[in-house]
């Protein structure tokens, strides 16, 4: 006895809704930041400890304060990072010329070297993310989604998890 099977032809409401802007960067967005953090386990990195310390590297000497403020994370979750980054030697507090009241933040030799490995390993993760796409495509990409986070009235710094933390 043969049985008559035909294709399923998907819902195309059902469709839609997983072709959606919201949805895909929904999905997107949780897929690249779990395998982001898997390539930083290697160098015993969580990805905000990589984003502070790269913050650290590009602008040494400022103060936690600034930094805090200028990654949009909330004081309480900075100290943390810090003190762990501090504990692993990749980051010292030192205290202030002027105002010896106010620790300013330097990345260590051992810091220095760890960021360049991270960095390299970010630039590769980048690479594999973005391979389907021609520069010029990436560059559009790019230009497209800051205009959707300015929509959401997002600024730039660290990723909007860390700004959630208390």
């Amino acid at each position: 006895m043969l049985i008559a099977t035909r294709k399923l032809d998907p819902n195309p409401r059902q469709t839609a809704l997983f072709r959606s802007v919201g949805f895909t960067l929904s999905t997107l967005g949780y897929t690249v930041s779990r395998r982001f953090h898997d390539v930083l386990v290697p160098l015993e990195l969580e990805p905000s400890e990589f984003a502070v310390l790269r913050a650290v590297g590009v602008a040494e000497g400022q103060s936690q304060q600034a930094l805090a403020e200028h990654l949009h994370i909330s004081p309480s979750h900075m100290v943390s990072i810090i003190d762990e980054l501090e504990r692993r030697k990749l980051v010292e507090r030192k205290p202030q010329s002027s105002d010896r009241r106010v620790r300013t933040l330097h990345l260590t030799s051992t810091g220095r070297k760890h960021l360049t490995q991270a960095i390299e390993v970010a630039t590769q993760y980048e690479q594999l993310i973005t391979k389907p796409l021609t520069a010029k495509e990436r560059t559009e990409l790019l230009r497209m989604l800051g205009r959707i986070a300015d929509g959401l009235e997002l600024k730039p710094g660290a990723h909007a998890a860390l700004r959630e933390k208390t």
